[in-house]
């Protein structure tokens, strides 16, 4: 994938304040420290362009990024939302309380949102609050695309079964992805240019 250019676009912590979607919109959340930020960077080859943090729970916002693409069928643009993280102890109980309507209603309301990307850590498998948001996602009519992240940190030998039991657990296709290495970036990109329907689903790799 060609990523042309990468810019941030606008930032809210309630809804509202976020401008109208001009292009299709695919959201990241994850639970927090599974490695959202580097993975949205990985992804349009930026190192900065989301801040990342040693510390769980730094994102506590809705972050709108645009990036412009070369595709097989032309230039197009995909806006990524990279939602807060979710299922830290260490906020506030009111932090904790208010994150859960701000992703719920932007997952439920937002018109220009085309899919999001569930991030589970390889290596702690899906917990209850993934799966959980697996299901609100469907209930919405929201397609989940499923991405474990972190592959790099187990052995080579301990990858595909990881994969094959998480997959089993979920019942979906899992991408697995590496910010380090930049493994899954182009199967990654071609689910999320299918899903915002900027490409056909056979279209060329």
């Amino acid at each position: 994938m060609d990523v042309l250019d990468a810019q941030f676009i606008a930032g809210a912590t309630a809804i509202g304040q976020l401008p109208a979607p001009t292009f299709a919109e695919v959201a990241f959340a994850g639970r927090s420290n599974v490695g959202k930020s580097s993975l949205i960077n990985s992804l349009v080859g930026r190192k900065k362009l989301v801040r990342t943090s040693s510390a769980p729970g730094c994102t506590r916002a809705i972050n709108i990024f645009r990036a412009r693409l070369r595709t097989e069928s032309g230039e197009a643009h995909l806006d990524l939302v990279d939602l807060p993280g979710y299922g830290y102890a260490q906020r506030s109980k009111a932090e904790r309380r208010s994150w859960g309507p701000l992703i719920e209603g932007f997952l439920r309301e937002r018109p220009g949102l085309r899919g999001a990307v569930v991030i589970l850590d390889i290596r702690r498998g899906a917990e209850d609050d993934d799966a959980q948001l697996i299901e609100f996602l469907e209930s919405v009519e929201v397609t989940p695309i499923i991405v474990a992240t972190k592959i790099d940190k187990l052995p080579a030998n301990k990858r595909k079964p990881a994969l094959a039991a998480l997959g089993a657990q979920l019942g979906r296709r899992i991408i697995a992805y590496s910010s380090v290495t930049g493994d899954g970036r182009e199967p990654l990109w071609k689910r999320l240019l299918t899903v915002s329907s900027i490409e056909r689903a056979d279209a060329p790799a």
